[in-house]
């Protein structure tokens, strides 16, 4: 009988990519959901990606209530703990995206250990790992640094990581087995979708397909992709050294202008939508002013973060996907999906 995983957070971008190579890997996968309602949708479209669906399960969990965790770990050889609260815009109270990212950490992890999983993978971020430094730093973050949070103004979202993944290691070191914790730290995720839900990086690419960022203000993305992301949650499962370890993941680094000029050389048929400029970081500041969803953005204009993805790649056993390649999925399967 196949080993059986419980992969939260099943129908997210990350999380529909994760159940794809577990199960293309041999797993029998119990997905959660907040609502069971969405279960078909998930199943076709995973069917559709060529999974083997008749190893795929789902279960009910919800992120701010107990209901139903400790149930669905039972019987489950591991558990791979994707879902976490996003937004677009950082809320105006900062626990909407906190709280549920460290109780649900907090949840999973505890249904995990009670049921005596072998291993947990979370998915965390390099907002865990990259926030909060001095901004002249020009040397990668690696495996070893953590997001200050008593430094630089940092926004909820990395907040909401780093407070998470922190929580996660607490509760491992306190069972006395860290070492059966692997934490997947990735940079912006892009790639292909698998149904037409772009989430939050993906959407960026909608935005820039349909001319809604004329003028890019000074932004850099450190970029991976989707596939090698979800690869790195199936190595880390059952790779001999994984345990223990954080591993962050990020593929080059990238100006919105730069992304607009890729996609412009690369899909041609919307080079008319690509930013034609870049703006000012003194304007971007001014126009934070009266625009809130500017205001999380301003302390980065310019800043360059990049990791060291060396571990990765050593978990992987192969190179990670180009980012450019990474940045033209999501174009095309947005454009194939009627999304862009």
């Amino acid at each position: 009988m196949a080993d059986t995983v419980l992969l939260t957070g099943v129908s997210g971008f990350l999380g529909g990519h994760v159940a794809l190579a577990l199960l293309n890997a041999g797993y029998q996968v119990r997905g959660s959901l907040r609502s069971l309602g969405k279960a078909d949708h998930v199943r076709t479209t995973l069917a559709k990606a060529g999974a083997d669906v008749s190893r795929l399960e789902f279960v009910a969990l919800n992120l701010l209530g107990d209901q139903g965790w400790e149930a669905a770990a039972q019987g489950c050889r591991y558990l791979v703990h994707t879902a976490s609260p996003v937004a677009a815009r950082m809320p105006t109270d900062k626990m909407e995206l906190i709280r549920p990212a460290v109780e649900g950490t907090e949840r999973a992890l505890n249904a995990g250990l009670k049921a005596k999983v072998e291993r947990v993978v979370l998915t965390s971020s390099m907002a865990a790992i990259a926030a909060g430094h001095d901004l002249a730093r020009t040397t990668p973050f690696t495996a070893a640094d953590w997001t200050n949070l008593n430094g630089r103004p940092v926004s909820a979202y990395v907040e909401s990581k780093t407070r998470a993944e922190r929580r996660a290691w607490e509760l491992m070191k306190a069972a006395g087995r860290e070492s059966d914790l692997a934490v997947i730290n990735p940079a912006y995720i892009f790639g292909p979708l698998l149904d037409e839900d772009p989430g939050t990086s993906v959407g960026l690419i909608a935005r820039l397909l349909k001319g809604g960022i004329p003028a890019a203000p000074r932004m850099i993305l450190s970029i991976v992709d989707v596939r090698d992301v979800a690869a790195a949650h199936a190595a880390a499962l059952s790779g001999a050294n994984a345990g223990g370890r954080r591993f962050p993941m990020g593929e080059g680094s990238f100006s919105l202008m730069q992304i607009g000029d890729i996609l412009r050389r690369r899909v041609p048929e919307r080079a008319d939508k690509m930013p034609r400029r870049e703006l000012p970081d003194w304007f971007v500041r001014v126009l934070a002013l009266f625009d809130r969803s500017l205001r999380n953005i301003t302390g980065e204009l310019g800043v360059i973060r990049r990791l060291d993805s060396s571990d990765a790649i050593a978990l992987l056993g192969r190179k990670l996907i180009a980012p450019e390649e990474a940045l033209v999925a999501s174009a095309q399967s947005l454009i194939a999906q009627g999304l862009a």
